[in-house]
């Protein structure tokens, strides 16, 4: 048999407030009968009449459970790269603190609202790393999404072929049914706009292909921010001052060549909570099924038990005193 709850102070406290209660009132019931010089021998019966029915107060408190039964339990779930421009135009301060700082802030709540799931992040510019594989380690992630920065990528512009390449083949690794599993993998592109790759177009073509949906979060502003290089603004090499610009419109054409949507953080708006219930809709794929054990609560029997035996003790009346 098991217990919901283990015997402890408040079953002492009831047990103590019942035997002096009791010891009180079997005191009283001497001293009638010896005044009265009569046999009180009865007062035991409702004695262990009424411990019977405290004892099973006290079982039903503590909420047993026995019989066993078997139950199926699933574990569900979705698999999602993230992959986050750590190019040097996400360094822009026209969305404060930047642009970068703001993304780390909102993936933390990316993380948090999928905390069933495995996540992973790939860091782009113009090549793409694996900075974290699919987990679902919390804190790892936190951890990594802390240690992001601009000085982790090389700082020669933005290439979004690689880095979908690459989520693309870590969410198809050790699947045995790529085909049947493939609408509960995504991949969210977070980055200001700005590719200058040439593969793009065949990475974004297979993605479709195998219905893996793409999002994508373009972050930044269309009237552009500056960029610090040291104490001063960063500038070109005709010596004027950088301005970088959000280009939205490649990212909403791979989101909607794979199914998949635009999302946009700027001065105005921040569309991560849409994000976060777009992607929650999406069905999880079952990772695995088993059969345990269960055992249901019976406390309401000793309950019952109980009490049908203290209305038997209010109904029935036993003389304690002979008189």
């Amino acid at each position: 048999m098991l217990w919901y709850r283990e015997f402890g102070v408040t079953e002492w406290i009831f047990i103590a407030a019942f035997v002096v209660l009791y010891v009180f009132y079997f005191i009283r019931i001497i001293r009638i009968a010896q005044r009265l010089k009569t046999p009180y021998a009865k007062v035991f019966i409702k004695l262990v009449f009424r411990t019977l029915y405290f004892a099973l107060f006290i079982i039903a408190l503590l909420g047993p459970s026995f019989g066993g039964s078997k139950k199926e339990v699933k574990s569900v779930g979705k698999d999602i790269m993230i992959c986050v421009d750590l190019s040097k135009s996400m360094d822009a301060f026209d969305i404060q603190p930047t642009r970068l700082e703001k993304v780390k802030y909102e993936m933390k709540k990316v993380v948090a609202a999928f905390n069933s799931d495995r996540i992973g992040f790939i860091i782009f510019s113009s090549e793409a790393f694996m900075q974290c594989p699919l987990t679902y380690d919390q804190n790892a992630l936190n951890l990594f999404i802390e240690t992001m920065n601009s000085g982790l990528v090389p700082a020669s512009g933005t290439d979004f072929g690689p880095p979908l390449r690459m989520a693309l083949k870590k969410l198809e690794e050790n699947d045995t049914a790529p085909n049947e599993q493939a609408k509960s993998k995504v991949i969210i592109l977070i980055s200001d706009g700005e590719d200058f790759g040439e593969d793009t177009e065949d990475v974004t073509r297979e993605i479709e292909n195998r219905d893996i949906k793409l999002f994508t979060l373009g972050v930044g502003t269309e009237k552009g921010g500056n960029i610090y290089a040291g104490n001063t603004l960063k500038t070109n090499r005709n010596g004027l001052i950088v301005v970088t610009k959000l280009n939205p419109k490649e990212l909403v054409s791979l989101a909607d060549k794979t199914g998949g949507q635009y999302f946009e953080i700027n001065e105005t708006k921040n569309d991560v909570s849409r994000l976060i219930n777009t992607i929650g809709k999406i069905e999880g794929e079952v990772r695995d099924a088993r059969f345990i054990d269960v055992t249901a609560n019976k406390y309401f029997y000793f309950l019952a038990a109980a009490a049908v035996l203290f209305l038997l003790d209010i109904l029935i009346n036993i003389p304690t005193i002979k008189i």
